[in-house]
């Protein structure tokens, strides 16, 4: 069956509501003479008669009358549907799905995406916690959270935080009686707090660094979280040293909750940036949400 342009049977409807031709064809900006050639086409594909024309008016037959019955309802509800889409485009409107890390979540993402919110009523936010780098396409993210701006070519990379300072800490409770690290190595003689990685199912390495000297320590013990705010609270508990970002954990050193480790050796990392698709055209709620998050001045 031969498929019908849906530009002559929107034309059919407005003849066969109108009644008339001249009204029909000022409707749809035609001429007279092309809507009723366009008309006397159709019914000769389609084998029928759908119109009876007189001098004076036009109504439709049997078969034109359940034909405008099908189609009006369902045009309707594509201009409507078209319409709501337009609304979209002039009012930010629709979900935004963000994976992210559980502490950028915290410190970055949601303290800017709350006033948004309150400015936006019809746009919703949806954060998802997860470590590994996830394919935001595949998963059907319309954005991620890396550390650094190193994304596939296909993204788009947006810096959102300044640099990422992490520390190795732990509770004066359990430094009691133990002897302080003075070297990297030496933590495997300590009871560690290890981050399970969920890509490979692997424990995280901590990255140590000093004068331009990295190393990676492998440490074990007696717990392992997939958060960054359990591993916090372990070492807290004086469960073992923890390697956590330094921002978490500064009013706790300050307070003398958690004392520094190898504070040297602690490394900075290129700051949180936003990922998303490259593409021409992107929703007006997710540039809303770029602009946000969007690092105005990486020296504050």
């Amino acid at each position: 069956m031969t498929r019908e342009n849906l530009n002559d049977l929107q034309a059919f409807v407005t003849v066969a509501r109108e009644r008339s031709f001249t009204r029909a064809a000022a409707h749809l900006g035609l001429s007279r003479s092309a809507l009723s050639h366009a008309m006397l086409a159709l019914e000769a594909r389609l084998g029928v008669r759908l119109l009876t024309r007189t001098t004076r008016s036009v109504s439709t037959t049997e078969a034109g009358a359940r034909l405008f019955n099908a189609l009006a309802p369902r045009l309707e509800e594509i201009d409507l549907e078209l319409s709501s889409l337009t609304a979209m485009r002039d009012k930010p409107a629709g979900t935004v799905r963000i994976t992210a890390h559980d502490h950028a979540i915290t410190t970055v993402l949601w303290p800017r995406l709350v006033p948004l919110l309150r400015t936006y009523p019809d746009v919703r936010i949806e954060l998802s916690v997860d470590y590994a780098f996830t394919d935001i396409a595949a998963e059907r993210f319309d954005a991620g959270v890396r550390v650094g701006n190193r994304v596939d070519k296909d993204m788009i990379a947006v810096r959102i935080a300044q640099d990422l300072r992490m520390a190795v800490l732990a509770s004066p409770d359990y430094m009691r009686g133990r002897r302080m690290p003075a070297e990297p190595h030496e933590l495997t003689e300590h009871r560690c707090i290890n981050l399970r990685l969920p890509t490979h199912g692997g424990l995280y390495a901590w990255d140590l660094e000093k004068d331009g000297q990295a190393v990676k320590i492998r440490v074990d013990g007696q717990a392992t979280f997939n958060n960054t705010f359990l591993m916090l609270q372990a070492a807290l508990d004086g469960v073992g040293m923890a390697y956590v970002p330094l921002d978490l954990a500064r009013a706790h050193i300050e307070h003398g909750r958690l004392v520094p480790v190898l504070e040297n050796w602690w490394p900075a990392f290129p700051g949180y940036h936003l990922y998303y698709a490259d593409r021409r055209q992107i929703s007006p709620a997710l540039a809303l949400v770029i602009d946000a998050l969007r690092l105005r001045d990486a020296s504050t």
